[in-house]
C-alpha cells in the first residue's frame, strides 16, 4: 500500500472538511462511472476511532475488522477520522496502531471533523449550506457522503445501554436484526435511487466502528452478496457522478439519496423507517432483549 488521500463525509447534519496528506496516494473522484446493472456498495466507517463499546476492546475490534476485510476480500474499506477522539476516548496509544492497521488492510483514510460539530452550531458567513460547498470548491475537495444508512450506531447505544443495566443479550438476534437492518437499508436506498436517478449508482453504506461491526461484519458481507451486491472500494463508488449532485433542500438529513429523492419530490416513502430511532428501539427490545414493549415494523 504506497498511501491514500483524506476525502470528505457530512452527513446527519454534521460537518467535515476534508484534508489531504503530502505524499500519500489520492482516491481518484474525477472519472465517470456508466450505469451499471449490478448493485455495487463500498464500505465506510464513521467516527473513528471509537473507545470501547458493550463486548469487545478496542484492540479486539480492530483485529476483527481487519480479519473480515480480508477473509470477506473487502477493498478499499474508507475509515472517517475524528482526531480528537484519540485522545479523548484515551486511546492515545493504541488508535494510532490501530488506525494503520485499517490502512495496511487496504483501508483508505478520511477526515470527519476533529470536534464532530454539528452544522447548526459552525459560524459562516453566509448561507452555512453555500458556505461548505464552497469553501470545499475552493481546496479542490469534496463531500463524501452515503447513499445507505442503518443507524448502527444507535444499535451500539442500546447494546451499551443493555450491558449497563444488567440486561441479558441475545446474541444471535442481535446478529440477525444487525444484518437484516443493512440489508433492508441496502435494497431500499438502491430502490430509491432508481426512482430518483433512473439507474442503481455506486452505493456507499455508512457504517461506524462499532463491536456489532466486530463481530457481525463478515456475516453482513455474506448476506449483502447473497443478496445481489458486488462490494466495491472507495474509488469506485466516489467516481460515480451522482456523488457530485448538490440537492437543495432544506437540510442535510439523511443520506445523498433521500436528499435527492426530496428534492425531486418523489413519491414516499423517502426515509429509511428503521432510521426512526423509535422504530429501531422498539424492534431491539423486543428483538434482542425479548422485551414486549409494541410493535416495530
Amino acid at each position: 500500500m504506497t498511501g491514500l488521500r483524506f476525502v470528505l463525509k457530512a452527513m446527519i447534519a454534521c460537518i467535515a472538511l476534508a484534508m489531504v496528506v503530502p505524499g500519500k496516494r489520492t482516491i481518484s473522484v474525477i472519472a465517470s462511472t456508466p450505469p451499471q446493472a449490478a448493485k455495487r456498495i463500498a464500505l465506510s466507517f464513521d467516527d473513528v476511532p471509537r473507545g470501547r463499546g458493550a463486548f469487545l476492546t478496542p484492540d479486539e475490534r480492530t483485529a476483527r475488522l481487519v480479519e473480515i476485510f480480508r477473509s470477506r476480500h473487502v477493498p478499499q474499506p474508507v475509515f472517517f477520522l475524528n482526531p480528537n477522539r484519540i485522545v479523548h476516548f484515551g486511546d492515545g496509544i493504541d488508535a494510532p496502531k490501530r488506525i494503520a492497521a485499517y490502512v495496511a488492510a487496504g483501508g483508505v483514510l478520511a477526515n470527519h471533523t476533529n470536534t464532530h460539530p454539528k452544522l447548526s452550531k459552525v459560524t459562516a458567513d453566509r448561507a452555512k449550506r453555500a458556505a461548505v460547498r464552497a469553501g470545499l470548491a475552493a481546496r479542490g475537495m469534496m463531500n463524501g457522503y452515503a447513499t445507505i444508512d442503518g443507524s448502527d450506531w444507535n444499535m451500539e447505544g442500546q447494546a451499551i445501554a443493555a450491558r449497563k443495566a444488567g440486561k441479558a443479550i441475545d446474541m444471535d438476534a442481535l446478529r440477525d436484526l444487525y444484518v437484516e437492518t443493512h440489508v433492508r437499508s441496502a435494497d431500499f436506498g438502491d430502490e430509491l435511487a432508481r426512482r430518483a436517478l433512473g439507474r442503481s449508482p455506486a452505493h456507499v453504506l455508512l457504517l461506524h466502528e462499532t463491536d456489532m461491526a466486530g463481530l457481525f461484519l463478515g456475516d453482513l458481507i455474506d448476506a449483502l452478496r447473497q443478496d445481489g451486491w458486488e462490494i466495491i472500494g472507495a474509488d469506485e463508488a466516489y467516481a460515480d457522478p451522482m456523488h457530485r449532485e448538490r440537492p437543495d433542500v432544506a437540510w442535510t438529513a439523511g443520506t445523498m439519496i433521500e436528499q435527492i429523492a426530496w428534492e425531486k419530490k418523489l413519491a414516499k416513502p423517502r426515509w429509511y423507517e428503521r432510521n426512526d430511532v423509535k422504530v429501531a428501539n422498539a424492534l431491539f427490545a423486543e428483538r434482542v432483549l425479548h422485551e414486549k414493549l409494541g410493535a416495530g415494523k
